[in-house]
């Protein structure tokens, strides 16, 4: 039996969508987990290998190489994609469960199971999300997160964990534990940087206590995001100028835009470097600021995550998170003073939502679910959009945006 890592996959007959160019009819040749090539209109009899190895220089100690003379493996199959969109596979960066699962429930198995709910909807590689807790539960959480990094049978690729709290401002605390919001301790959280897991990391850099956290992260190659903070224009410029590079939730928990203090929104508008989170589900943001967004920063700097909980994919009702209840209700999950709690929202719903806001069409805002996130994490060399050599991470979405196909290197883990 052949090892399923060796197949190939053709798909032709797509609207296939390149860092450029959009191909109707495209079509695309994967080899292992690796594209290895691709090009409009129909496949020629005979299709060249790829010499391009766009993931070796974060890879150094890689033996692979996409597109070396020996690598032999049949066409398994060939899927004919009908006129539908081919993309590469969404990246959520934020999102905390579904199905039943948190990732503070710290079980390994649980975290797969919000791994296969995830590939359902497009997502071929995401980062667990943490909330604020004890040092225990997040170091519980983190180990659990550790422990399935990497592929999962039947699901999207675990990236590494997004470290959201506890690090925050407790005056725009929205859902998360005020008691165990505090400052950045260096022995906490260096064992927290020290198990390794951690991508992607989320603080209030208001506070003098946490601006070293923000010198230490850049030196491992963490990414550093404001969130739950009251920092305006000049404290988020004085964190740019250290390394941090994004925002967490935009709108959300966060100091407003006005036209005399630009709070912690204008800055992220202002400053060109910083990347925008955003909760694409018309409950956390409303469709009209989520277009003025990507106006003013373009759809290059706008990340879309779901910030996704327990209930994602359950029905409406009372769900647990920590030790406090949330009601799903008419799509939004709220604490029962009327807090919102994160979403059920999913990344195919979140990028049919941010089209419906801006009249923008697809070859627009297609990096908005997958290369900006790449980029972000630093892992657009191997992630994030279909070049030849890069990770066979591919979707394809019917014309109504509902995704019929996923695969995550090179692996079918959703098909409808």
């Amino acid at each position: 039996m052949n090892d399923p890592t060796d197949q190939q996959l053709l798909i032709h007959n797509a609207r296939l969508f390149t860092p450029t160019d959009v191909w109707h009819p495209g079509w695309l040749l994967t080899n292992g987990r690796l594209i290895q090539a691709l090009g409009p209109g129909r496949p020629p009899p005979v299709i060249p290998r790829s010499s391009e190895e766009p993931g070796s220089s974060e890879e150094p100690g890689s033996s692979e190489e996409p597109g070396s003379p020996e690598e032999s493996a049949p066409v398994t199959r060939t899927i004919d994609a009908a006129g539908q969109a081919l993309l590469p596979g969404f990246i959520d960066l934020h999102v905390h469960g579904a199905m039943g699962h948190e990732v503070m429930d710290a079980d390994p198995a649980g975290i797969q199971e919000m791994a296969r709910f995830y590939a359902r909807h497009g997502v071929t590689a995401f980062l667990p999300t943490t909330w604020t807790a004890s040092r225990p539960a997040i170091l519980n959480a983190l180990s659990a997160v550790a422990q399935v990094t990497g592929p999962v049978p039947g699901g999207a690729t675990i990236l590494g964990a997004h470290l959201e709290g506890p690090y925050l401002n407790p005056a725009k605390c929205g859902a998360q534990a005020i008691g165990h919001i505090r400052r950045a301790g260096r022995d906490e959280a260096l064992e927290i940087l020290d198990t390794g897991v951690v991508r992607l990391l989320a603080l209030a850099p208001e506070f003098e206590e946490n601006l070293w956290l923000i010198d230490e992260c850049v030196r491992r190659g963490v990414t550093v995001s404001a969130a739950h903070t009251t920092a305006g224009y000049e404290t988020i410029s004085a964190a740019v100028q250290r390394g941090l590079r994004q925002v967490t939730h935009c709108f959300n928990a966060m100091a407003g835009l006005g036209h005399r203090q630009l709070g912690t929104v204008g800055a992220a508008m202002a400053l060109p470097q910083v990347n925008c989170e955003l909760i694409a589900d018309n409950v956390h943001v409303h469709p009209l600021a989520m277009n003025i967004l990507v106006q003013v920063k373009g759809p290059g700097r706008v990340i879309l995550i779901t910030d996704a909980v327990r209930g994602a994919g359950l029905p409406e009702g009372d769900y647990a998170i920590d030790d406090r209840t949330v009601t799903i209700r008419d799509g939004a999950v709220r604490l029962p003073d009327g807090t919102l709690a994160g979403s059920i929202l999913t990344m195919d719903r979140a990028l049919r939502n941010i089209r419906a806001a801006t009249g923008r069409p697809l070859r627009d805002l297609w990096p908005m679910a997958s290369l900006n996130p790449a980029r972000a994490i630093g892992l657009s060399a191997r992630k994030g959009s279909l070049e030849p050599g890069k990770d066979a991470d591919l979707i394809l979405l019917a014309p109504d945006g509902t995704v019929t196909l996923t695969i995550a290197q090179g692996q079918i883990i959703y098909e409808k």
